[in-house]
């Protein structure tokens, strides 16, 4: 991977003057909405660089899982082995109880010890002098499905991240199957996975499968889990869980640096990537991609502007650019 020319301005900082608003800050990067039948409605920017989708890979990625032969209790155990969960109580409970079914422990997990993401969970914490758990990270359900998988699989749990473990060739071979393109490079992630780069294009195709796959399918039951509890996806006050809870049937995956995916069944699929790897622009762009796959706007108004604060009130705004149609406007 080599580095990338200027993308277009997909997001616009707006802030009040006197009399006149101004063009504070822009957002740049590519995003491609895919219709049902997987043909492109709109693509900005190169849709067909590869990227990183960091956590956004994890809806996929968890199908892996069930072919290994790992049977999860119930899908509330499907849904935190694809979260990016804020660390929260159930969050953490969850992913200890997935490990301990699997006769695993916390010390197992390969993801290093983090503090909760969750603000009011954090604070306790540190007011109370406690310190980082593996568990709180938020990419330990994640990592206990995979050594789930791995002992249901019979494959070892040691080293169970490198990449020549079988439980990440069999990883790496799926998602490049999914994406209909071959996995570009193989990077490490935050949480100390490997992380595979792939097209937002292929990003979508694979997404977009899930929740077109036919009921009863490694497919189809992440999807599902998924959007029956999107509150174990992300957490309080996420745009995951929220937007899932908004809009029926959207399956919604962000990932760090500027990704998001999201897929609506008979409709398509949204990817973007923004090149400044950060998270101000995300929502205003998903939003009105996804208005490109019929979701009213009045569903999708908190996304499609959000507020830029000032003194006590509201001063500006954060919304989509014209090159995304406008609609947002």
């Amino acid at each position: 991977m080599t580095r990338w020319a200027d993308e277009p301005v997909l997001v616009e900082v707006w802030r009040a003057g006197l009399g006149v608003d101004v063009l504070e800050s822009v957002h740049r990067g590519a995003l491609v909405v895919l219709g049902a039948d997987g043909a492109p409605l709109l693509e900005v920017g190169d849709v067909t660089r590869p990227v990183l989708p960091r956590s956004s890979n994890k809806p996929v990625q968890a199908t892996t899982y069930l072919q290994a032969g790992w049977q999860p209790r119930d899908d509330r155990e499907l849904a935190i082995a694809a979260a990016s969960h804020s660390g929260e109580d159930e969050h953490r409970a969850l992913a200890g109880e997935l490990l301990a079914a699997a006769g695993l422990r916390p010390d197992d997990l390969g993801c290093p010890p983090a503090l909760p993401q969750h603000e009011r969970t954090r604070a306790e914490w540190l007011v109370a002098g406690r310190a980082p758990e593996r568990l709180a990270m938020n990419c330990s359900g994640k990592h206990a499905a995979m050594l789930a998988a791995c002992a249901a699989a019979g494959w070892p749990t040691a080293g169970y991240l490198d990449r020549e473990h079988p439980l990440q060739q069999a990883i790496e071979a799926r998602l490049g199957e999914a994406a209909g393109e071959p996995v570009a490079a193989v990077v490490v992630d935050g949480c100390g996975a490997p992380q595979h780069a792939i097209s937002l294009t292929g990003l979508a195709r694979g997404v977009l499968s899930l929740v077109q796959a036919e009921s009863g399918t490694p497919g189809r039951r992440v999807a599902d889990a998924m959007r029956a509890h999107p509150w174990l996806v992300a957490g309080t006050g996420r745009e995951d869980t929220e937007l899932m809870q908004a809009v029926d049937g959207l399956l919604v995956k962000g990932g760090a640096d500027g990704v998001h995916v999201a897929a609506l069944p008979g409709a398509g699929a949204v990817a973007l990537k923004l090149d400044d790897g950060g998270d101000r622009g995300r929502a205003p762009a998903l939003a009105a991609g996804l208005q490109r796959l019929g979701v009213p706007a009045e569903t999708l108004a908190r996304w499609l502007v959000t507020p830029v604060s000032g003194g006590e009130g509201v001063v500006g705004e954060v919304r989509a650019a014209a090159v995304l149609d406008g609609s947002s406007r």
